[in-house]
């Protein structure tokens, strides 16, 4: 088994691999994907949905399958809605256990922050309120919103499984009542959540890492075994460079890692999945691709499996410039190669593609 290419084949970004056909069908697949950047996301389900368009994308966001929460991390992924109760319950309760030093910090008593959850879930029933409009309604019944104070309320409502945030109308963030996007929720028990979790995880990241699945979700490592013994045989122990890793015997891998180009956006579960990168992206790139360690990804050019380049895109009125910086020597034929990779992604945006490079 070549790893880059199974792993490539998991991540739904080799060519010769399993294409879903919905945006649905991805988020299951992977259980959650990283989606506190909403132009990333958006772009990791194109990615991975050949043709399809920006309008498409959005249009599908609207049937209330999946929907974006803070899950896990404390940071916001898009999930399936059905399974946004759980995934909060076994893991986004982790995140909850630091909110009152939080608290204390930014000045919410802790009373205050839980009458405001109550008048979220009260504003929000049976509506679908902008982010401004959820602030303002706080505000009304005397909860504190400004600085930091208004995102940690509609995080803490999310988190304590009250409030959803929903797609943008135009360009503002909207929220919506968890209940009503997700009116019939699954409800594992925790050994089974544990279960599906792993499986989820392994099956669309394979092959990696126990250490893999307990960063990726924030669980204890014991946990994440726990998980693991409880998928049973939906996994199976492989070993890369004389590591044990697991991965989902049913996910067939291509043989070898020959993908051609890719450009991928700079949050998606493709880096962000792994404690070890290495397998994808050269240490002596690191610094490119995550400027001074602070968590915010850079977009990516890849080139069978491997990140050579980075790019940043601008959007215009009439069309969309992207401008290419090569992490490695690119000769004409890779400049051409990686134009190439970027279109879909124009196509995507359905606007005509400008390429610039450094000097």
């Amino acid at each position: 088994m070549n790893p880059l290419a199974a792993r490539l084949t998991s991540l739904l970004l080799h060519p010769d691999g399993r294409r879903p056909g919905t945006v649905a069908e991805i988020a299951e697949w992977f259980g959650a994907m990283q989606a506190q950047d909403l132009a990333s996301v958006l772009w990791s389900l194109g990615v991975r949905l050949p043709g399809a368009t920006l309008t498409g994308v959005q249009k599908e966001l609207e049937d209330r399958a999946v929907l974006r929460t803070w899950p896990m991390r404390g940071t916001v992924h898009l999930v399936p809605a059905a399974d946004a109760h759980w995934m909060l319950e076994l893991m986004g309760v982790r995140a909850l256990a630091g909110a009152a030093k939080r608290r204390e910090t930014i000045g919410l008593a802790a009373d205050v922050a839980d009458r405001g959850v109550q008048v979220l879930g009260s504003a929000l029933a049976g509506r679908r309120l902008t982010r401004a409009e959820c602030l303002a309604a706080l505000a009304e019944a005397g909860v504190p919103v400004s600085g930091p104070q208004g995102y940690h309320m509609l995080w803490y409502a999310a988190q304590n499984g009250v409030a959803a945030i929903a797609p943008n109308v135009g360009t503002e963030q909207t929220f919506v009542l968890l209940d009503d996007w997700a009116p019939t929720p699954n409800r594992p028990d925790r050994e089974e959540a544990l279960g599906l979790i792993a499986h989820r995880f392994f099956r669309s990241h394979g092959p990696a890492t126990v250490a893999d699945l307990a960063r990726w979700t924030a669980l204890t490592v014991r946990d994440c075994r726990t998980g693991v013994a409880a998928a049973g045989d939906a996994l199976e122990q492989v070993t890369v460079d004389g590591q044990a890793m697991l991965a989902d015997p049913a996910v067939r891998p291509a043989d070898a890692p020959d993908t051609g180009w890719l450009a991928l956006p700079g949050f998606d579960e493709y880096l962000l999945g792994y404690k070890d990168r290495s397998m994808m992206l050269d240490d002596a790139h690191q610094q490119a691709i995550i400027p001074g360690g602070n968590g915010v990804f850079q977009a990516t050019l890849v080139r069978d499996g491997r990140v050579v380049g980075t790019w940043k895109r601008t959007l215009g009125k009439t069309k969309v410039t992207v401008e290419a910086r090569p992490l490695v020597r690119f000769a004409a034929a890779d400049r051409h190669a990686a134009e190439q990779a970027l279109r879909p992604y124009a196509e995507f945006l359905e606007r005509p593609l400008e390429v610039r490079w450094p000097g």
